[in-house]
């Protein structure tokens, strides 16, 4: 289990495929010195397991559904991520519950700077996701983008038209999430992770189990019931 507050930011080497997967090589001087063989962590807020060490980087093989669900298969050489290891037991959850399971990529539509100085400014982001994941989306809510915990700030209509099949949310970011992670690298247009809180999903999930047991109304039911 991790948080989303980012341990640090780290420089993709190399994205090779391999006999059995794809191998994902990343130069983390700050995390690969505490990782074991085995241990997991998060890239851009993706649950990762490391399979290679050295002093300075370590690599992670990436399955055919990592791929196709993230933004990882897109990565090269020189692309900064965003590192974070598991949250050990008993230690204070900054953030929120993120599971490193990304639900969908969206679209990094706009970063805004809110003032003049670029070096002490919130910035204002806004971000596209796919329309389905709209519902588990609440203003003041939580959600991961590239695995940095985040508070959403607005969550805009999904457009009418049905063909656009996304909807947007707005996210004020500080100068130091800006600067600490690799939002700062990202033009508009580029991909991102994106993991919904997952207590709404489980609270969906409830409401449709109990929604399905209940008995409808019906006349012999009412009868039933004495009425």
């Amino acid at each position: 289990m991790f948080t989303g507050l980012v341990e640090n930011t780290g420089t993709v080497l190399s994205v090779a495929p391999t006999a059995g997967a794809t191998r994902l090589t990343i130069h983390a001087p700050t995390v690969a010195p505490h990782l074991h063989l085995g241990d997991s962590v998060a890239v851009c807020g993706v649950c990762l397991t490391a399979v290679a060490l050295t002093p300075d980087t370590f690599s992670a093989d990436l399955a055919a559904e990592t791929l196709s669900r993230t933004t990882l298969g897109s990565l090269t050489p020189g692309r900064t991520v965003n590192l974070e290891r598991p949250t050990p037991a008993g230690t204070p959850l900054g953030g929120h519950i993120v599971q490193g399971h990304v639900d969908a990529v969206g679209t990094l539509a706009s970063i805004t700077p809110l003032s003049a100085d670029l070096a002490a400014t919130d910035w204002r982001l806004r971000v596209s996701i796919p329309r389905h994941l709209m519902r588990y989306v609440a203003p003041q809510g939580s959600i991961a983008v590239e695995g940095i915990s985040l508070t959403v700030a607005a969550a805009l209509d999904a457009p009418q038209d049905p063909l656009l099949q996304f909807g947007e949310i707005e996210i004020a970011i500080i100068p130091h999430t800006y600067s600490a992670t690799n939002l700062h690298t990202l033009p508009p247009g580029s991909p991102v992770n994106i993991e919904v809180d997952m207590l709404a999903k489980y609270a969906e999930k409830l409401l449709a189990a109990r929604e399905q047991s209940a008995t409808p109304l019906t006349a012999a039911s009412l009868i039933a019931r004495g009425y």
